[in-house]
């Protein structure tokens, strides 16, 4: 099993935290499974936040992960049809003992010099 590091948006990544969003929507799956995320906060916080166990990997059309996920998704509907737009796979993480980190990291800590578009593999 593998980590990997997510560049999600401040807004989603509260919504993490305060239980609201319990998936993480992305249009391609990792090639190696995963069992924990690390997640990272875009602009203007730029920094590692916390972490997530994945309870589960969702895959399937567009309409069928909403179907599944709409009740804890932490997001609406049009966001969600308008990011899978034109898209025939979704994927959605399942989130589960999500932990805020107390001191957030830098990416550095990682060994990591820039923000990863969707995501990069951490070891260890």
């Amino acid at each position: 099993m593998s980590k990997i590091l997510l560049s999600i948006n401040p807004e989603h990544v509260e919504s993490i935290f305060n239980g609201t969003k319990k998936y993480e929507f992305r249009k391609k799956k990792c090639k190696e499974s995963i069992d924990k995320i690390i997640i990272y906060s875009t602009a203007p916080v730029m920094k590692v936040v916390g972490e997530a166990v994945v309870e589960e990997v969702l895959e399937g059309s567009p309409a069928e992960v909403w179907k599944k996920t709409s009740k804890s998704s932490g997001i609406n509907e049009s966001f969600f049809k308008k990011y899978y737009n034109g898209r025939e796979k979704a994927i959605a993480y399942k989130l589960k003992d999500i932990v805020k980190y107390e001191s957030p990291k830098r990416l550095s800590y990682y060994g990591i010099k820039a923000a990863p578009q969707s995501f990069v593999y951490i070891n260890g």
